[in-house]
């Protein structure tokens, strides 16, 4: 996807009608935007939102938008990171062209910022412990207290700072503050840390530094450097964003960005917060950060969602400053509908149930061609082998068939799709009274589709042939929480109990129709009648194909809600 378009869209929403207001006054020429991630984790379906919000606008008003690490905490911070955030948004659907920069890239003109601050009596070297300063910061109704250190000389805070730069300090000994306000109502300019001293060695920097800014501090003189235009960033920010302000009004900054704030992606029945994601991989709960469970960016890409479908989930659940709870339902009918268009079809028998029809021919094999894709005639055919024993679905089959009931039961007819149509005859039961084996009969008269002269044949259902089908494994995915909310309702708000128990199920006895042999991994299919399934990009090998489901057909998860809650389950 191109960060160009040749004519800008229509505003859509509250922020590109800020941009188109400030185009049509002259204010700005260009529009320039950035997505800043920290490299402490990898990229979940929140972030999405934030990607699709920053380079969409670049595209819409033929701006630029850089792709800028805010690596500013060696600590937590890690060059996999990097690489799979990279990797998640060109999957994603964007690119950054020349633009990929990181925090660390101004860690010298940073400093000399700090240093300027110094200079103008607006920040001062702190030499109390962060408990001490916690103590004086005050609370939301009560002001906080000046620091002993606050009125430290520009010498001496000048002297103490390039100290600390020079490495002659010990971690948690020093920090340099902002000096703005201890009485202020806004608890983020009571004086906030700007610097502190981190004798950690650098992902890229090496062991250049000691000392490394924070966020608040980094985040708008980077966007300044950089000549963002409008700095869109999440509610979380807006109490920071005085201070964003601040800074880049005592500075000598190139350029004012505006920081405008939106609202965060919240998804029931999933948690998005970094902190409890790393919990959840580091502590074993999923199989790391792609666990096609997990809704980060590589576990919906390893469960086969399409990135077209995550930005059509984004543009569904749009832009606003208020704060809503979005139905997991949303997502995954973003992905049907997507997947509806592209995904070629096959049959696949999750739970087999062997099927003898005894009236066709020992050792006969015809070859049914249906469309790889009903609604794509020029994604072709497929060559789909019948023979005297296949297998159906158990679930396709009832001893005891309730009322409207339209498949297989004794003594009933059921068309096999693109095939024939077939009576069962006989059960035969194994050892433990379980139905082991069905006997039918075919009728040769109904081949593919041709109709059953004298009745009325309802049910269709899939199969595969004995002979020529794969055995393959297929995971069932679920959802990880069976709470809409996880934690709510436990009163330590422990997330954790509400993993759900079932979120996967492993079944290993699987047949799909033969070409799929030719699977690769990634590659997504409908499987007729059961939903679409993607190949597993890390454990299936082609003499041992692993199916990953990536959503049903149907939405099974709100009809439940629905009839349980009365609610309304929309956006």
């Amino acid at each position: 996807m191109s960060d160009k378009n040749s004519t800008p869209a229509p505003a859509t929403d509250f922020i590109r009608n800020i941009i188109s207001g400030d185009l049509d006054s002259g204010k700005h020429q260009h529009i320039v935007t950035r997505f800043p991630p920290e490299p402490n984790g990898q990229l979940h379906i929140g972030h999405a939102k934030s990607i699709c919000l920053n380079f969409g606008v670049a595209n819409d008003f033929d701006g630029k938008c850089f792709m800028r690490f805010d690596d500013t905490n060696p600590v937590k911070e890690d060059d996999e990171y990097v690489e799979g955030i990279l990797r998640d948004v060109r999957w994603l659907g964007f690119d950054w062209g020349e633009r990929l920069t990181h925090a660390s890239d101004y860690f010298e003109q940073l400093y000399l910022f700090a240093e300027e601050l110094i200079k103008k009596g607006k920040a001062y070297v702190e030499s109390q412990n962060a408990d001490e300063i916690r103590e004086l910061r005050g609370t939301l109704t009560e002001p906080g207290k000046n620091s002993p250190f606050r009125e430290r000389s520009v010498e001496n805070n000048l002297t103490l700072f390039r100290k600390m730069r020079g490495g002659e300090f010990e971690d948690g000994t020093h920090v340099l503050r902002a000096k703005i306000d201890m009485a202020s109502p806004n608890i983020n300019l009571r004086d906030p840390v700007l610097y502190r001293i981190r004798k950690f060695s650098h992902q890229r920097t090496a062991d250049q530094w000691c000392i490394y800014p924070l966020y608040d501090f980094t985040h708008g003189l980077s966007d300044a450097l950089e000549g963002v235009t409008h700095s869109l960033c999440t509610l979380e920010f807006e109490d920071h964003r005085p201070l964003y302000e601040w800074i880049l009004a005592e500075v000598s900054a190139p350029c004012l960005p505006r920081q405008i704030e939106f609202s965060r992606l919240n998804l029931r029945y999933t948690v998005l917060s970094k902190r409890r994601l790393i919990q959840l991989v580091e502590e074993g709960h999923v199989n790391g950060w792609d666990d096609p469970r997990m809704l980060t960016l590589s576990g919906l890409r390893r469960r086969g969602y399409p990135p077209s479908a995550i930005r059509l989930f984004c543009k569904r659940i749009g832009i606003s400053k208020s704060e809503n709870n979005i139905e997991m339902s949303v997502l995954e009918d973003s992905a049907r509908e997507e997947l509806d268009k592209t995904a070629p079809r096959a049959m696949a028998v999750l739970r087999p149930l062997k099927v003898v029809i005894t009236n066709y021919q020992e050792d006969k094999t015809e070859k049914f061609e249906p469309s790889r894709h009903p609604k794509n005639p020029e994604m072709g055919t497929r060559k789909v082998p019948f023979t005297r024993e296949i297998y159906i679905d158990h679930d396709d089959f009832r001893i005891d068939p309730p009322a409207k009931y339209f498949r297989l039961a004794p003594g009933k007819e059921v068309r096999l799709r693109f095939a024939y149509v077939i009576r069962c005859e006989e059960v035969i039961y194994d050892s433990e009274g379980k139905v082991r084996e069905l006997h039918c009969t075919y009728d040769q008269a109904t081949r593919s589709g041709a109709k059953a002269e004298g009745r009325k044949v309802k049910g269709i259902i899939h199969w595969v042939s004995i002979q020529h089908s794969v055995p393959v494994e297929v995971r069932l995915y679920d959802r990880l929480f069976v709470n809409r909310s996880p934690g709510s309702d436990d009163p330590g708000g422990n997330f954790l109990n509400d993993l759900n128990p079932d979120s996967i199920e492993t079944v290993t006895s699987c047949r799909v129709e033969p070409g799929l042999l030719k699977a690769k991994p990634e590659d997504i299919y409908q499987f007729e009648r059961v939903g679409y399934f993607c190949v597993d990009s890390k454990e299936s090998r082609p003499e041992a194909l692993v199916f990953n489901r990536t959503v049903t057909l149907r939405d099974t998860w709100a009809k439940l809600e629905q009839e349980h809650t009365g609610q309304n389950l929309g956006v």
